[in-house]
């Protein structure tokens, strides 16, 4: 297959790229690096697989055809970087979702979209399903976020049922993994910097709020899944095991073996207190399932985060959130 990747040069897409290079697709890489670290597709240079675009998808861009796929994960996905990049943020959601669509249209490619378990808001239904239409402040601190991605499935189905567009939707729940940055604001990279930094460990709220975390090895399986697919979803991908944000503290105090503290701050404006998928539609219909245990991924990930010590602080945040 040949597939396009935006937002590959990410955390999330630059995971992608190497999964679908390792099985013997092509791959074109569209990053503006507005919020990825180059460093994560440096590897892939000089493969004769991968093609790098530097461009920014909000603006129209072609791909020399013939086409396979359009994985689109365009967006800033943290909380620093979508409170710093709000209107950026929706026009990725919007301007960047219809252009990757036409490409996928004109090539008559595949179109998968990667939504948020965001969407869902703080959910009064517990555990989430795709079937729930959520509880989200329109117009919250994170509402450039949620309703971006919201907008963004909208424009997807509306693809599909006016123009058959091969469009499929998935809902990603708290990813974790190798090549988050360290200060990117989310909860399991802070954490593990704060140990490995001997810092006191940062939590908002008491630490009762909930998060469901998933590998990023297991994610990827489940995005290469549904590009294999012609199903449309919404489909959940993450790992059901539900932790609080207190709990997940201590397995990585415990996995770093450090002595940090923890410390208690105000909890952010519209900050889930819940958040946990059911995945069985992934399941029967995908034959998806995550594997890696939670332990094993801190281990992973934590080991990763060694090895990179010492090196550029870019990319720190004046405030960091506990975000997705």
């Amino acid at each position: 297959m040949y597939v396009v990747v935006t937002g590959g040069g990410g955390f999330l897409g630059s995971h992608l790229c190497d999964a679908l290079l390792h099985r013997g697709d092509r791959v074109l890489c569209v990053d503006d690096f507005s919020t990825a670290d180059p460093e994560n597709t440096a590897h892939l240079r000089g493969h004769p697989g991968f093609t790098f675009v530097r461009a920014d998808v909000t603006a129209a861009f072609d791909v020399p055809g013939p086409l396979d796929a359009v994985a689109h994960l365009a967006s800033p996905a943290s909380p620093p970087d979508y409170h710093r990049r709000p209107l950026e943020t929706l026009a990725v959601g919007s301007r960047g979702t219809e252009n990757a669509l036409r490409l996928a249209v004109r090539h008559r490619a595949r179109f998968v979209l990667a939504s948020t378990s965001e969407v869902y808001g703080d959910p009064v239904v517990h555990p989430q399903r795709e079937d729930y239409w959520g509880n989200v402040n329109p117009v919250g601190p994170r509402s450039v976020y949620d309703e971006a991605k919201r907008f963004a499935e909208a424009l997807s189905m509306a693809y599909r049922r006016s123009l058959a567009a091969n469009v499929g939707i998935l809902r990603i729940f708290n990813t974790y993994g190798p090549r988050m940055r360290p200060h990117d604001g989310r909860v399991v990279s802070t954490f593990i910097r704060q140990a490995l930094d001997g810092e006191p460990l940062t939590i908002y709220g008491d630490g009762s709020q909930t998060r469901s975390f998933c590998y990023v090895d297991d994610l990827v399986r489940g995005i290469i899944a549904m590009i294999d697919s012609d199903l449309s979803g919404p489909f959940n991908l993450g790992n059901p095991s539900e932790r609080t944000v207190r709990e997940l503290a201590e397995l990585v105090r415990e996995t770093t073996g450090s002595a940090s503290g923890l410390e208690f701050r105000p909890l952010p404006v519209d900050d889930p207190a819940r958040r946990r998928p059911v995945i069985s539609r992934a399941q029967h219909e995908l034959d998806w399932f995550p594997q890696v245990t939670i332990e094993e991924g801190l281990r992973n990930t934590v080991g990763w985060f060694r090895s990179r010590r010492g090196r550029s602080s870019a990319g720190r945040t004046a405030r960091e959130s506990v975000g997705c």
